[in-house]
């Protein structure tokens, strides 16, 4: 059994509830598949972003906690192997404000069309899958 160590464990104050959903962003956000209201593929999660103060900065006591803000999308796979990060400019934004749910994918509450994020999926059924034969029509 650990001992006390001399800390006076008896003023520490609770932790706070927190309000709303907690995430784990690698376990419920990172990699997930992003689909529209119509359940149709848009992207995968790569990043996210977070309100708050800036990295490496000291925090005031009484500081809201971070909250996502949006969800990020781009070319990351460079990124992986060889290190470093995208410049912002290239990730493309899903506010979080559009997330309808988060499961095992993620449903935002709009139809891809209106997202930046869904031309990739776009370009691939257009010129990769359409040109292939039957690609062009839904099985039934």
């Amino acid at each position: 059994m650990a001992k006390n160590r001399g800390l006076d464990t008896s003023r520490l104050k609770p932790p706070p509830v927190p309000a709303g959903l907690v995430l784990d962003a690698r376990l419920h956000l990172l990699d997930r598949q992003v689909l529209d209201v119509d359940d149709v593929p848009v992207t995968t999660v790569d990043d996210i972003e977070l309100s708050g103060p800036e990295p490496d900065q000291p925090i005031p006591p009484g500081t809201d906690p971070p909250h996502i803000t949006a969800l990020l999308t781009g070319p990351v796979l460079g990124t992986r192997i060889f290190g470093g990060r995208p410049p912002s400019s290239r990730l493309i934004r899903i506010p979080w404000d559009v997330v309808s749910g988060v499961g095992t994918v993620i449903s935002v509450g709009v139809r891809s069309d209106s997202l930046d994020a869904s031309w990739v999926e776009r370009w691939l059924r257009n010129h990769v899958i359409g040109r292939i034969p039957g690609g062009r029509h839904d099985p039934d």
